[in-house]
């Protein structure tokens, strides 16, 4: 069981991912990394979808791409954010060949088998609830549909964590779950053929302070229940500030990121039963900027 401490805050994610949207893309160098990545898994597929769902959208990176690569595809930018989203439909303009929903992984609002490919990067460590996420993804994708994601493992940031461990024992760094752990929801779901990897990346920084600027200026900042509440003391950040600078090598601070792989597909309806549902997509509304 997970400890409640650990979970991220809903709320939080969505006002964290809101306030960071504008400077979002002058940081958001790994997110880019990692979507590229991902993205070159698709050369394996063989599928030629007709409507693309995008989740954890953010300002468009990755719908951007899979409009360019599957141009007679329909693409769903879906984000918490609202604000993310008003960013990327701002630089697309209202005659773009994507749609924008605002909505939350765990509760898609759209209509069941809707979707023919979901792609989601570095956004499923946001949810509460992984089982919900891949029920909700085999809902709403079609029959032979396919999932790809990318999201973070427990590696991640483990030299922030273990700098405030040594000087307290409040929560200050997001949780992140095992790789087996999230194949192990993929197969509760009922996704075949799961396939799952992992690789370690890390970027180097001059500063614990610029670490600490960046993660808050992506909004990656924690946003766990139990994180301690108020400002956090001169003193206490004197000494996580100390024990980081422990890891550094070569006059420069590792920051690692354990990246984790995934994708599955939904499987063919059981014989007998009806494959002949709308192609329908609900989609809730986002206001005018």
């Amino acid at each position: 069981m997970v400890d409640s401490a650990l979970i991220p805050e809903k709320s939080q994610v969505r006002a964290a991912f809101n306030r960071s949207a504008r400077n979002y893309d002058g940081v958001a160098v790994l997110q880019r990394e990692v979507g590229d990545r991902l993205l070159e898994r698709l050369d394996l597929i063989r599928l030629q979808p007709k409507t693309i769902l995008d989740i954890g959208s953010g300002t468009g990176y990755i719908s951007d791409a899979l409009t360019r690569r599957y141009r007679k595809a329909q693409v769903i930018s879906l984000d918490l954010a609202d604000n993310m989203l008003r960013l990327a439909r701002k630089r697309q303009g209202w005659f773009s060949r994507q749609r924008f929903v605002c909505g939350d992984a765990e509760s898609l609002p759209l209509a069941d088998g809707s979707v023919d490919m979901i792609v989601s990067n570095l956004t499923l460590q946001w949810c509460h609830d992984l089982d919900a996420v891949f029920a909700e993804f085999r809902r709403v994708l079609a029959p032979e549909g396919v999932v790809l994601f990318a999201t973070l493992g427990p590696d991640t940031l483990k030299e922030l964590r273990r700098a405030w461990q040594a000087v307290d024992g409040l929560s200050h760094v997001n949780a992140f779950i095992e790789m087996h752990d999230v194949g192990d929801a993929m197969l509760r779901a009922r996704l075949a053929d799961p396939v799952m990897d992992v690789e370690h990346l890390t970027m180097t920084y001059g500063s614990v302070l610029a670490i600490m600027r960046d993660l808050k200026t992506l909004g990656a900042h924690n946003v766990t229940q139990g994180r301690a509440r108020g400002l956090t003391g001169k003193n206490h950040l004197a000494q996580m500030i100390k024990h980081y600078e422990q890891f550094r090598r070569d006059g420069v601070l590792p920051v690692t990121y354990e990246v984790v792989y995934g994708n599955a597909w939904r499987a063919q309806l059981s014989e007998g039963t009806n494959n002949a549902g709308p192609k329908r997509v609900a989609f809730q509304p986002l206001a005018k900027p």
